[in-house]
């Protein structure tokens, strides 16, 4: 192996250990680039010897351990979360007023899941059968924890 060839396994290690910090997780990059770390140091000792490996190997261990201490600063963090908040909520089932029977009119396309239109109050449902179009009468037809499931009738009372 060419000490070109060497220098550029261990920064394509390097890159995958940095990219499984910042932007894939899972561990599979992680992986590829400690193991192309370990042959790249590997392939020094064999290329150059004792003395060139082990300055390598340190070498290695410290750019990883910098690019760790880097990535784990606050403000690097900063740039890479989510800063707003989401105000989305849960479908309160408590209400009496929506139970299975109970109908209403669909506002966005269901495919399977959209908001509906029931008894006044606008709530997250799920199509049991099929896509259900937007300004479609609905009915509840059962009710799992936060989860509302309608199907479509033929009222036109709701369109």
């Amino acid at each position: 192996m060419t000490p070109t060839l060497v220098i550029i396994v261990l920064a394509l290690g390097l890159l995958l250990l940095t990219l499984e910090i910042v932007a894939l997780p899972g561990g599979i990059a992680g992986v590829c680039g400690f193991l192309l770390i370990a042959f790249g140091v590997w392939q020094s000792f064999i290329l150059w010897g004792m003395t060139v490996g082990t300055w390598v190997l340190i070498g290695s261990v410290a750019i990883c351990a910098l690019l760790l201490a880097l990535f784990m600063k606050t403000k690097t963090w900063k740039r890479f979360s989510l800063n707003e908040e989401s105000d989305s909520s849960v479908n309160q089932i408590e209400d009496p007023a929506i139970a299975i029977g109970t109908r209403g009119t669909t506002v966005a396309r269901l495919a399977p899941t959209g908001k509906a239109l029931i008894d006044g109050k606008l709530v997250e449902v799920h199509a049991i059968n099929k896509f259900i179009d937007q300004d479609r009468p609905i009915e509840v037809v059962a009710i799992e924890g936060y989860r509302i499931d309608v199907c479509e009738t033929e009222d036109k009372r709701f369109d």
